[in-house]
């Protein structure tokens, strides 16, 4: 049997093995880093070079993270599908049958441009991959296809402008409440659907940022399904007539749950900014109820199209974003 002396010089042993693996793992990060080689034997890095070798590492850690962020939003989205008479012979691009007849032989998905039997379309994966060519402009285009078009987390239109009301607008009295010039705020709309994020909007060419504010205002109104979609608008406003305060933000929480993914994660950036907003109230008089009034019809609207449900329904639409303003932290 090992006395115990011998079994902690062994440990000893051991430990110092483990140690120098974990150096020569190291060694070779710092080499994998620098894009260098370095023998088995008698390797070393002169400290300077590890310095930088080390600010290499962190350079590509947080590159890979950034790779992993853009990449993970895989959307679902449904497909398009219009009715088509296709020219000449087709074959349906699910059952890989031909089409048959003369005219309005199958349907094709005007956003990605697949081809199919209008009953193979029942059965189609909600995997439209929209393409760019397809898609010709950026206002009035649904939210997802937009995004998934252009392979990001949110509507560019929306970072862009969000980017630049923060970086000079945030104190600016009566911000989103005050209107900017309508054809101004029409030439914005313009140069994003012709232009894509290269739109400039800086202030150089538009120093009122009442325009910018309009522009995204204006963006979420012309969306074709509402940022709070059709189908939670309901259930969002029943949540904002509950009286007790704990119930209505967890009823709140749990319709915010049923939003599409693309739709969720927009309002929950939005919500931040205007989070920002009321931070800087003291300049721009804009509180949560303020901004909740403002932005409670622009991105809640009521399935049937009814002035008497849109009048009485005003007062929830407020409180609605109010409440996301205020709890956005807990709430997404």
């Amino acid at each position: 049997m090992f006395s115990q002396e011998l079994w902690l010089e062994n440990e000893k042993k051991c430990a110092v093995v483990r140690k120098s693996k974990q150096g020569r793992k190291r060694q070779e990060l710092l080499a994998v880093a620098l894009g260098v080689k370095v023998g088995v034997k008698g390797g070393f890095l002169w400290p300077p070079l590890k310095l930088f070798a080390c600010s290499q590492i962190s350079s590509l850690v947080r590159r890979a993270a950034l790779t992993h962020n853009d990449n993970h939003f895989n959307y679902e989205k449904t497909h398009n599908f219009k009715v088509h008479t296709f020219r000449g012979p087709h074959w349906c691009e699910y059952c890989a049958n031909f089409m048959w007849g003369l005219i309005a032989q199958g349907v094709r998905c005007s956003d990605c441009g697949l081809n199919v039997h209008k009953q193979c379309s029942k059965h189609v994966p909600n995997d439209c991959q929209p393409d760019l060519k397809r898609i010709k402009k950026v206002y009035c285009c649904d939210l997802t296809t937009l995004v998934k078009a252009h392979n990001t987390q949110r509507p560019m239109v929306v970072d862009i402008c969000i980017r630049e009301i923060e970086a000079r607008g945030l104190k600016s009295e009566g911000l989103y409440r005050v209107s900017g010039f309508t054809e101004h705020i029409e030439d914005v709309k313009m140069a994003f659907d012709r232009d894509g994020e290269k739109a400039d909007i800086s202030a150089s060419i538009y120093p009122d940022i009442n325009i910018i504010t309009g522009a995204l205002k204006l963006y979420f109104r012309d969306l074709p399904i509402p940022l709070i979609t059709y189908d939670t608008y309901s259930k969002f406003i029943e949540a904002a007539k509950i009286s007790n305060a704990d119930e209505r933000l967890e009823a709140v929480h749990e319709v915010l749950l049923l939003l599409p993914p693309a739709h969720y994660e927009t309002l929950r950036y939005l919500m931040i900014h205007l989070k920002k907003v009321t931070m800087n109230e003291k300049d721009n008089l804009m509180n949560a109820e303020n901004l909740g009034i403002v932005f409670g019809p622009t991105l809640m609207r009521p399935p049937e199209d009814s002035t008497l449900t849109t009048l009485h329904d005003m007062r929830y639409q407020k409180l609605i974003v109010q409440i996301l303003i205020e709890n956005e932290d807990v709430l997404f």
